[in-house]
């Protein structure tokens, strides 16, 4: 005879769910769009009562804004950590542009184009957009400026060059639904070649950089 325990449910903490519905909301948005951020789709995959979803959020406008940030986030977070105890200024940079291609990187230029887009319709997902723009803007400005403190980089203004820097990767990541696999050499190194020229860096130098990073700061 073989005898079975239930298995006693444990109840999350407000935040933890909270957390649990907005990570489901950020996949679905990385891997399907925005459009499918719905507080059904994101109870199904969560296997739980849609009512539940919507206690969080009263309406799927606030999910998908902050289904978006917590990807964007996530993304710039992998690209460009707040804390940088590893390396120098010049690793850190080479490893941004050692992640800022290919599929994932994709995925979420994909994302990005998808959220511009909406914002037109949806002021909530619109101050998203502006608020993680303004913080890609600043993660890249303090390691410029952290660079020229050391004498690493030489620029007259950090906040331009990285704006000048994020614009490229921004031309370049608009691209991303289609087909991107052939891109001639120069292109694909336009915005190391921008930040090179800009902070006056020899040409190929976060290239050998990003080659040569220790085991901490390498790309995963």
């Amino acid at each position: 005879m073989s005898s079975s325990v239930p298995r006693k449910r444990i109840r999350k903490t407000p935040e933890a769910r909270r957390a649990e519905i907005v990570e489901a909301a950020a996949a679905v948005a990385l891997s399907e769009g925005l459009e499918c951020v719905t507080l059904r789709r994101v109870a199904e995959d969560l296997g739980v009562r849609p009512g539940l979803i919507s206690h969080y959020f009263p309406s799927a406008e606030n999910l998908v804004a902050e289904a978006f940030g917590t990807a964007a986030t996530g993304e710039l977070d992998a690209l460009l950590p707040a804390e940088r105890p590893d390396g120098t200024p010049t690793e850190y940079l080479a490893r941004y542009f050692a992640l800022s291609h290919g599929a994932a990187y994709d995925d979420i230029s994909r994302l990005w184009i998808n959220a511009r887009h909406l914002s037109r319709y949806r002021p909530l997902l619109r101050d998203r957009v502006h608020e993680q723009e303004l913080a890609n803007d600043r993660r890249l400005e303090g390691l410029l400026r952290d660079g020229v403190e050391r004498g690493e980089f030489t620029t007259p203004d950090p906040h331009v060059t990285a704006i000048q820097i994020l614009v490229v990767l921004d031309g370049l990541g608009a691209h991303a639904n289609t087909l991107v696999e052939n891109r001639p050499e120069a292109v694909r190194r336009m915005a190391v070649t921008t930040a090179e020229r800009e902070l006056g860096l020899a040409p190929g130098l976060l290239d050998r950089t990003a080659a040569a990073l220790p085991p901490a700061l390498a790309p995963r």
